[in-house]
């Protein structure tokens, strides 16, 4: 099967995922679960060479030559896809993601109106974080727009590689994707501050060399956006200091007191309908009490900090928005537990409110009383 049929498939099934590997058909992620393709044989060793090999560019295959993986994007029927190949236990695998052409409002996928608050600062470091498949390239693209939309100012992407393409609204926008536009990474940062950007989009913060750019540009007076795999506010801190030296953490800690504007956490749960996902987001927003927080190295009160930070300075936790979603029944309550940084606390919170589930008619308290 041509690897155009496959995605030809994947929009019709209105997919997010495709994974190929060699001994399997294909397998698409729908709503969240994985559903094999039916009637289509095991691809061949053969076969995903011929796959694998067809899309890489020259640049792309030495890559994939040199480290045994690589990034690149891809387009078909007005539809773009993240594609990753890799061996697995000797063979070539591929995983693709697709990635909608319209970048939606942070009012069409219900994101919470405080974020509009958050990319009105003109300096400073704003992280969206997550699992792999927690939807954080879209959160990323939406803040991304509302500054477009409301912001005459100059935007400058590096990405690996680029997923959703942006047209100049109020802002213009540089897009410069790894392997395409620029050799690498750490050859595209040093000369994204001598373009007179006033935003910085880096797609992830992959080592330490990114890091200490990142924070160098939010120091210097731009407002920099970029992402990192973890689960929550104080993780992200301590994955952070971890690309560096113990004996440097103070000064990290208090440079990143000083920049941080927000860290947005998220997950993606699926619906109670079983006909979607959505977004659960914790929200941590740079407060005078967190900056003291993070130049002390105080991060175990973090998570206090936000969930009593929810009116003034409209911080959430993840727990909180879990409750959130249950309240109006977007979620179910085994999906929620099973997505929390903290089940315990969910519960409690879900006890104090008397939220209960409900089985074959019948109501059962989450919680036994203490």
């Amino acid at each position: 099967m041509e690897f155009n049929e496959l995605l030809t498939i994947m929009i019709e099934k209105n997919a997010s995922d495709l994974q190929l590997k060699v001994g399997r058909p294909p397998l698409y992620r729908i709503h969240g679960s994985m559903t094999p393709l039916a009637d289509v044989p095991p691809f061949t060793d053969e076969e995903m060479e011929g796959l694998a090999f067809s899309m890489m560019n020259q640049m792309q295959l030495e890559k994939f030559n040199s480290r045994r993986w690589t990034d690149i994007s891809y387009g078909l029927k007005q539809s773009r896809f993240r594609i990753n190949i890799f061996h697995n236990k000797g063979t070539i695998a591929i995983s693709v993601r697709k990635i909608s052409l319209k970048i939606p409002t942070i009012d069409e996928i219900g994101l919470p109106e405080s974020l509009k608050d958050i990319v009105k600062y003109s300096t400073g470091l704003i992280l969206v974080t997550g699992p792999t498949g927690s939807g954080k390239s879209t959160t990323l693209a939406t803040l991304i727009n509302e500054i477009n939309e409301t912001r005459a100012c100059h935007i400058a992407t590096v990405e690996d590689p680029i997923e959703y393409t942006f047209s100049d609204k109020k802002a213009i926008i540089s897009q410069r994707e790894v392997g395409v536009d620029v050799v690498s990474m750490d050859d595209a940062l040093p000369s994204l501050l001598r373009q007179d950007p006033d935003v910085i989009l880096v797609g992830e913060m992959r080592d330490r060399e990114t890091v200490e750019f990142v924070l160098k540009a939010a120091e210097a007076g731009h407002l920099l956006l970029s992402t990192l795999h973890t689960s929550s506010a104080a993780t992200t801190i301590d994955r952070i200091l971890s690309y560096f030296p113990r004996d440097s953490h103070h000064q990290i800690q208090i440079e990143l007191a000083m920049t941080l504007r927000a860290v947005i956490s998220q997950r993606l749960i699926k619906t109670a309908d079983g006909k979607g996902r959505v977004a659960a987001l914790e929200i941590m927003i740079g407060s005078p009490t967190i900056r003291k927080a993070i130049e002390k190295g105080e991060f175990s009160s973090i998570y206090k900090t936000i969930s009593e930070s929810v009116h003034f300075y409209k911080m959430q936790t993840l727990e909180q928005a879990l409750v959130a979603l249950l309240a109006y029944e977007v979620i179910t309550i085994d999906d929620a537990v099973a997505n929390a940084n903290n089940p315990d606390v969910l519960r409690a919170l879900l006890h104090d409110l008397g939220l209960k589930k409900k089985e074959d008619g019948k109501e059962e308290i989450l919680i036994e009383e203490r």
